[in-house]
């Protein structure tokens, strides 16, 4: 014989279904290499809400019901404001963090990002890298991947390269401008100003920096500008 609530979970079940259907439409696409600590914490939570609103039977099906639709209207306010103020978004999802430079491992960058030696050798294998003294910069991205500048020498050659001598990079390329806002602490550490920064900008005719949407200083000291 069929238990009595089946009828009841079976329906839970399919608006939950449909329901969370739409919710993942509504909340966006991201692979699951990209997702953030953030990403993968609501994920859990609504899948654990939604779980819980079909066991339990005996509880309040559309107060729960209700709850889940705010927990994602939070989520995708807090996605919204993040989109909005670069400060927010780096609480929420954290820093990107230089964990070797310039051929140096830095101990305290990888203490502060509790990763061991051994994570770090088998991010850079991953990328096809099995020795550190091939790599002039690796920087440990938010949601957990390892980005990896190979010294020059140890870069693959292209025709632009035949017979021409490999120059050392004087920068890290690194995000300066965002959004029309100075990304200070990296400006801060390349050791540069932002009197130079607004004398480069005077250089290619720009005066307002609400005018870039994206500002990234190249390997060679240059800038590269893009516009709203």
């Amino acid at each position: 014989m069929i238990p009595t609530n089946t009828p009841d979970v079976l329906l839970r079940t399919f608006i939950l279904f449909i329901t969370l259907l739409i919710l993942t439409r509504i909340l966006g696409k991201k692979q699951m290499s990209h997702l953030t600590f953030f990403n993968y914490f609501t994920g859990i939570t609504i899948g654990s809400i939604a779980a819980n609103m079909i066991r339990e039977t005996e509880e309040p099906f559309w107060d729960d019901f209700i709850g889940l639709i705010f927990w994602c209207v939070l989520t995708l306010l807090v996605e919204y404001i993040g989109l909005k103020f670069s400060k927010l978004r780096q609480i929420i999802d954290g820093q990107p963090t230089i964990v070797i430079k310039r051929g140096v491992i830095l101990k305290a960058s990888l203490t502060s990002n509790r990763v061991n030696l051994d994570d770090l050798l088998m991010l850079l294998r991953k990328q096809n890298i099995f020795s550190i003294k091939e790599v002039e910069y690796a920087i440990l991205e938010p949601n957990g991947n390892l980005s990896v500048m190979k010294k020059p020498q140890d870069q693959q050659i292209t025709k632009s390269d035949m017979n021409i001598n490999i120059p050392t990079p004087k920068y890290l390329p690194s995000e300066i401008i965002s959004d029309g806002k100075i990304v200070k602490h990296n400006l801060k550490e390349l050791n540069l100003s932002e009197d130079w920064l607004y004398s480069q900008l005077k250089i290619q005719n720009i005066s307002n920096l609400a005018d870039i949407i994206y500002g990234e200083l190249q390997s060679d000291g240059t800038l590269f500008l893009q516009k709203k």
